[in-house]
């Protein structure tokens, strides 16, 4: 009897075994890849339970010609076990079992890789493009059957306060790709598209509950894949938000954690000291090393353990599977200055060597041209060496175009301060690669830091058109969107008017905007497009004079052409005597204004209305 009692205890263990949810991470891989050593987290009830302790001879175990089981690792939680499986030159696409998991094993697909690696896909983002910033949820809503989702934790739909979610989306995003195109631009940035299942203020994405899934509020996986080959069709690119640090707590890994070794722990909730200096002070103290890169952003968001080697694995194989999988063309960091930054070294080779052309940069929110440089290649002899291609480029920001726009000339002071941080350009590898912004989804919109002075808003998407690196604005600029972070980060996350059915205006067309915006809209208009096509611009070289009397000018030029630029950021105009600036104007004696098309002469002096850039194309 107990025999027998046992055999159907056992039968029915396998039958729960069979019957239960299984999820595997990553859901799949391809064949042909270089990161070929994968490991795959497989999650369940008790899954342990059917896995056993195998210990592998060195060859491993073949699941399919040139595949290989290489490793089962147990965790401390019997929800999960670790398969390391090797693929080698010769495997082909298809599907292999997994082993020892229920009765049958679980089955795997290995895909055949993507077409057109750094030609069709992972492009990379230069010089030559101009980064469109887009809130999904707060741009266009195309769908609204997906506003709300059942089930999830979130449940607002509330388009008059700034605190809940507003049902923007991808597909809303993807109507409205010939809008962008005619402005000028070449590639869409979205902030967090990944799962985001959090109770409250959920809109700005920063806190993904399961990588491996896109958020079905702006659409799901269909919606971004349909998105990415609308951008691709029109010669557009796609940069994804990633975010390293940190996780949400409703994050299955976090609720369900493998072991305690997963994420950062304190006695109590301790928050990071935002003290960058720390990682590069000579003279820091270990304890302020450990808070900055250690502590949490806040109480939201757990922060993630780089030490422990499956978790550098987990976050690795899911930047080098979204790229693969969507077709991703560049990849912007989140927060990158508190990951450890030997783990992110690791993390942005492994796409280096999957995808040759694909460009990362990542945020760093700090203060000085050093501060900066020392997390992006740079041309220091120290310990430590970032291969991190560039930054978003907080400091031509706060300590260039807007001082330029907003303080009076001096000698360190106004202009000048744009001039000095340019002339530290020294200690970049590549300052090109640097993304120059004049605000963002963090920072008061530029329209209002200037009191909405569009002569000085004009000036400042002149320089941003035009100076060394990638341009990047944000969605709404064009129409003068305006909006500061006091009292909330919301008052800049507004929606696009004409975004949704029923707006009292659509701002998305020459009818619907004012004539003070369509004024802006196409002076941006003229010169995005005029970059489009300028050699100079796009990959020629910078020559900058020091500024006098709050007069800055710089000039672009390659072989093929030259474009001069001046910045006056006088209350009144100026007049400019060009005898200076003979070393770039050489032979020239004419130009054309490229905003109004109009014929300048170069042999008597420049009359410069107040607060203009003027960009003249030299004939």
């Amino acid at each position: 009897m107990k025999k027998l009692f046992a055999i159907l205890w056992l039968l029915l263990f396998s039958f729960i075994i069979q019957a239960q949810d299984i999820e595997v991470y990553p859901t799949h891989w391809w064949v042909g890849m270089k990161w070929s050593t994968v490991q795959l987290m497989i999650r369940g009830k008790n899954i342990a339970e059917s896995v056993p302790m195998v210990k592998m001879r060195p060859e491993g175990m073949a699941l399919a010609p040139g595949v290989r089981l290489k490793q089962i690792d147990h965790a401390e939680n019997k929800n999960y076990v670790f398969f390391d499986i090797e693929i080698d030159a010769t495997a082909k696409p298809g599907w292999i079992t997994l082993p020892f998991v229920g009765k049958k094993g679980v089955k795997y697909e290995l895909k055949p890789r993507r077409e057109g690696n750094g030609t069709l896909y992972a492009m990379g983002v230069t010089s030559e493009d101009l980064i469109y910033l887009i809130m999904p949820d707060r741009f266009s809503n195309g769908d609204e059957s997906n506003d709300r989702i059942p089930g999830m934790l979130d449940q607002s739909l509330r388009r008059d306060t700034v605190f809940n979610r507003h049902g923007g989306d991808l597909k809303g995003i993807q109507n409205h790709l010939d809008y962008l195109y005619d402005l000028g631009v070449t590639t869409l940035w979205l902030n967090p598209v990944i799962e985001n299942d959090m109770p409250e203020r959920t809109e700005h994405g920063y806190a993904f509950t399961n990588h491996y899934r896109i958020e079905r509020r702006i659409g799901g996986e269909k919606a971004y894949k349909e998105l990415i080959n609308a951008l691709h069709a029109k010669g557009m690119k796609i940069i994804q938000d990633a975010v390293y640090n940190h996780v949400g707590t409703e994050h299955f890994l976090f609720k369900d954690q493998p072991d305690s070794s997963w994420f950062h722990r304190w006695p109590k909730f301790t928050q990071t000291s935002y003290k960058d200096q720390v990682l590069f002070d000579p003279y820091a103290s270990q304890v302020d090393k450990k808070l900055m890169s250690d502590g949490w952003f806040v109480t939201s968001m757990p922060d993630w353990n780089h030490d422990n080697e499956m978790v550098q694995k987990f976050l690795i194989q899911h930047a080098i599977w979204t790229v693969e999988e969507f077709g991703v063309d560049g990849w912007r960091v989140d927060t990158y200055a508190y990951n450890d930054l030997h783990f992110m070294n690791r993390c942005n080779q492994a796409l280096y060597d999957e995808f040759p052309n694909l460009t990362i940069f990542g945020e760093t929110w700090v203060h000085g041209v050093i501060n900066q440089s020392y997390f992006c290649a740079n041309n220091f002899a120290i310990d430590f060496k970032s291969n991190l291609q560039a930054t978003t480029d907080f400091q031509t920001l706060f300590y260039g175009i807007q001082p330029a726009l907003t303080e009076p000339f001096g000698w360190t002071e106004g202009v000048n301060k744009l001039y000095t941080t340019l002339a530290q350009d020294f200690v970049y590898k590549n300052p090109m690669r640097q993304v120059i912004f004049l605000d963002n989804h963090d920072l008061p919109r530029f329209y209002s830091v200037l009191n909405e002075d569009t002569a000085k808003y004009k000036a400042a998407f002149a320089w941003l058109l035009t100076t060394r690196g990638i341009p990047q604005m944000y969605y709404g600029s064009e129409v003068l969107m305006t909006g500061t972070t006091h009292p909330n980060d919301g008052y800049v996350r507004q929606d696009f008017p004409g975004g949704w059915q029923g707006d009292p205006a659509n701002k998305f067309t020459e009818a619907g905007r004012t004539k003070k915006e369509n004024d802006v809209f196409h002076y941006i208009r003229k010169l995005a497009n005029f970059r489009k096509s300028s050699s100079a611009i796009k990959t020629g070289k910078l020559m900058q004079y020091v500024p006098y009397e709050g007069i800055y000018v710089y000039f672009r030029y390659d072989d093929h052409q030259t474009v001069m630029c001046v910045m006056n950021t006088n209350d009144q105009p100026k007049i400019l005597s060009l005898d200076r600036f003979s070393e770039r104007l050489q032979f020239f004696t004419k130009a054309r204004d490229v905003v109004t098309d109009q014929i300048v002469s170069l042999t008597d002096p420049l009359q410069i209305p107040r607060y203009t850039t003027l960009v003249m194309e030299l004939q």
